[in-house]
């Protein structure tokens, strides 16, 4: 696997799925060649992944392809170097997770967003679940983060939610954005 090329080459298949998404084609099944769908899970992602942006950029025109990228490229090193490249045999139950009101030191979202970022770097997340979905991205909008860098401080912290808080209630006082 070659991986200095790994930017340009996670552009041009976000191109491609942004683009068959504008000209009607649905189903992230249905975007890529077998050699495409085999470089993305040599990379620790799925077709679902890219087919959720493209659907997002071309109906939100978020989170583009810039925070797409920051974001694959934390999973990305996840997958190599925490899962020694090594796909999850698990998907996160969706009906367990927090629910969306659900708030830890007055932060709404955040409950839930920690799971689903932990799952996220994993490649655990169902088909129905988006890392920097639409509600995802208000908060970070509203706390003023950018996704991946929440993904990597997560990263930093999988076994430690009370510092996963702590970062985030930090970065919201001192941006006056609480």
């Amino acid at each position: 696997m070659k991986h200095y090329d790994f930017a340009q080459r996670f552009r041009a298949l976000y191109d491609k799925a942004v683009g068959l998404y504008a000209k009607g084609q649905r189903g992230p099944e249905t975007f890529f060649s077998t050699a495409e769908l085999a470089w993305l899970a040599a990379n620790g992602l799925t077709a679902q992944n890219l087919y959720d942006y493209a659907e997002d950029h071309n109906n939100y025109g978020e989170p583009g392809p810039e925070n797409a990228l920051a974001i694959e490229t934390i999973r990305r090193d996840h997958f190599l170097n925490v899962q020694g490249g090594r796909p999850s045999t698990t998907v996160i139950d969706v009906a367990k997770m927090p629910a969306k009101t659900d708030a830890v030191r007055g932060v709404e979202w955040l409950p839930r967003l920690i799971p689903k970022s932990k799952a996220k770097l994993r490649g655990e997340l169902p088909s129905s679940l988006m890392f920097c979905c639409g509600g995802d991205r208000a908060f970070f909008q509203k706390h003023d983060v950018l996704p991946a860098e929440f993904l990597a401080v997560v990263s930093r912290h999988m076994a430690d939610d009370a510092a996963i808080v702590d970062w985030l209630v930090k970065r919201s006082a001192a941006t006056g954005t609480t």
